[in-house]
């Protein structure tokens, strides 16, 4: 060997040596008795931990624990490859469906696998902003200009922010692509060669990553609500929620009964917006001490407006005549709601590190403001904006993570017609990219439909769909559902 390829060779070493690849302990699972949440008499399961890096780009990371339920199926002879659930968010815990069990029809076939994400309520540790629910209270109980409320917002991103990095948390573990690589390390760790994932929301986005990053095992993967990786939610969002009133009030003029009932009605709610806001309105929720003064903005109104469930679509032509006669007796039904949701900060956190490094580093804050809508001015629904990610400091993740993913995994894409979250559009949009894939549209229903428990056809073609992956669920429930029957007065009690 030549002296000058021996030094090359010993170069090489060198260098091997000063950049070593971040080592960390294999995940694990870890069998407990003691759970968070009691499971109901005569269900089968298993519960444990699983144990993984908080940030696996870093050598030595510190370990995180995250709670994960194993239901076991109904069937004496159960297929081999059990769901794996993943919920949305980000920063939602999945463990509110433990209770529920009996009703989830994936049982009837195989395993069904509820995985706590990192960061979020069951989760060790838990990235709780109560900092941030203080704030949104405080934020209502006077009338506070806007500057004032975002001085709230920014005090309480630094205070949850340095008591959570004071808690040793590193806060840059907190991603998407952390938490696809978690589900690998579980289907690892339990030893499955084959798995399904069930995904809402936010989780389609980690059925996405786990699509390209993780793909070995993966079997089928079922995307209800999808939000793909490359879209900008909040340059995007004020279009789709006006188009999803488009749809709603082009759909009430077409029938005679709700035509007849509500005349005009688009006309008539955006005028409304334009001349009788802002609306204040003073209330005194019974479980807040204090009385919570309401100053609403068109935009606000157009949010609270619009049906946030399946069940309340056919409702929504007549709420909407209410509010521009001057009936402000739901309108105060939804404030009273939202004042008694202002939560304890549960995963807020977990939110705003995925939300920091994935979706505020591509936004085009320019483009995020709306002016569809002249009489109201500029509107925007911005998550959190540019101030609060400086604030919370964690780093961008690269431009890979807004890209579109390319997959011939079998793949189902359900929608909600009327779902301004997460439009269909986007589901027809990724199935350019996801070449094994099929979509279902479930017409008058909102976001999520494999959720809607008055109607479990949503549910019903998911699992459909993990049983015969490579062809689009064929359901007489579907052809059932038919266009809304909109209610035109209040029912008597």
């Amino acid at each position: 060997m030549s002296n000058q390829l021996l030094t090359f060779l010993l170069l090489l070493l060198l260098v091997a040596c000063q950049s070593p690849t971040p080592q960390n302990d294999p995940p694990q699972f870890i069998p407990s008795s003691e759970v968070p949440i009691p499971v109901k008499a005569g269900q089968q399961y298993q519960f444990g931990y699983l144990q993984v890096p908080e940030n696996r780009s870093v050598k030595d990371s510190r370990s995180i624990q995250l709670p994960v339920y194993i239901f076991k199926s109904r069937s004496p002879q159960p297929q081999q490859d059990p769901i794996i659930y993943l919920v949305g968010g980000p920063g939602s815990s999945v463990m509110r469906a433990v209770p529920y069990m009996n009703y989830y029809r994936y049982l009837d076939d195989r395993d069904f696998i509820l995985f706590e994400q990192r960061g979020t309520a069951y989760a060790q540790p838990h990235l709780a902003c109560p900092e941030w629910a203080q704030a949104t209270h405080q934020s209502l109980l006077t009338n506070r200009s806007m500057v004032a409320i975002d001085s709230l917002y920014y005090a309480a991103a630094k205070d949850c922010r340095d008591r959570l990095r004071s808690e040793g948390i590193d806060l840059n573990g907190y991603t998407t692509r952390e938490i696809a690589a978690d589900v690998a390390d579980l289907a690892q760790a339990l030893q499955l060669s084959s798995y399904n994932i069930l995904s809402t929301s936010y989780g389609t986005k980690i059925a996405q990553v786990l699509m390209r990053d993780h793909p070995q095992g993966l079997r089928s993967v079922v995307m209800d609500s999808p939000l793909p990786l490359e879209v900008s939610w909040e340059e995007e969002s004020p279009r789709n929620l006006l188009a999803a009133y488009e749809q709603l009030f082009k759909d009430c003029e077409e029938v005679e009964p709700c035509r007849g009932a509500f005349p005009k009605l688009k006309e008539r709610f955006f005028d409304f917006l334009a001349t009788q806001t802002p609306l204040d309105l003073e209330l005194n929720p019974p479980q807040i001490a204090q009385s919570i003064n309401f100053r609403l903005r068109g935009q606000d109104l157009l949010d609270l407006f619009y049906p946030g469930t399946s069940g309340a679509i056919h409702k929504a032509p007549m709420r909407i005549d209410q509010l521009v006669k001057g009936d402000y007796t739901y309108l105060r039904q939804l404030l009273e709601n939202r004042a008694s949701r202002l939560g304890d900060g549960q995963g807020k956190g977990m939110r705003m590190s995925v939300w920091c490094a994935e979706e505020a580093p591509f936004v085009d804050y320019k483009q995020t403001v709306n002016r569809d809508l002249p009489a109201l001015g500029d509107w925007s629904m911005v998550e959190f904006d540019s101030t609060v990610c400086s604030i919370w400091g964690v780093r961008a993740e690269p431009p890979r993570e807004n890209q579109a993913v390319r997959s011939a995994i079998p793949t189902l894409l359900i929608s909600g017609e009327y779902d301004p979250v997460t439009p269909p559009i986007w589901a027809r949009q990724m199935q350019e990219r996801l070449s094994n894939s099929h979509q279902l549209i479930f017409t008058g229903w909102q976001h999520t439909p494999t959720t809607y428990w008055d109607n479990p056809c949503g549910m019903e073609a998911a699992h459909q769909f993990f049983n015969q992956p490579q062809q689009l669920p064929a359901l007489d429930c579907l052809d059932q559902i038919g266009t809304v029957s909109f209610q035109l007065a209040e029912e008597e009690r």
